[in-house]
């Protein structure tokens, strides 16, 4: 999984659970690898691992990124 700043995450519910959206706002791993600091939707922050089967990744464009 790689990704850049900006783009923006979709953690998949699981059974009961509703998706989780998040922006990546920085990059921990080398290359755009997992781990990346995230900004989910209340404002929080974390650091997040995100796992292939239940999380996508959407990049966004640079001309959206800088809106």
């Amino acid at each position: 999984m790689r990704a850049k700043v900006g783009d923006e995450l979709t953690v998949k519910g699981r059974r009961r659970d509703t998706e989780r959206h998040a922006e990546i706002v920085d990059i921990i791993g080398m290359d755009g690898a997992r781990p990346y600091l995230v900004r989910w939707l209340d404002g929080c922050e974390s650091v997040f691992f995100p796992s292939d089967d239940t999380t996508v990744v959407e990049h966004r464009a640079a001309s959206e990124q800088a809106k």
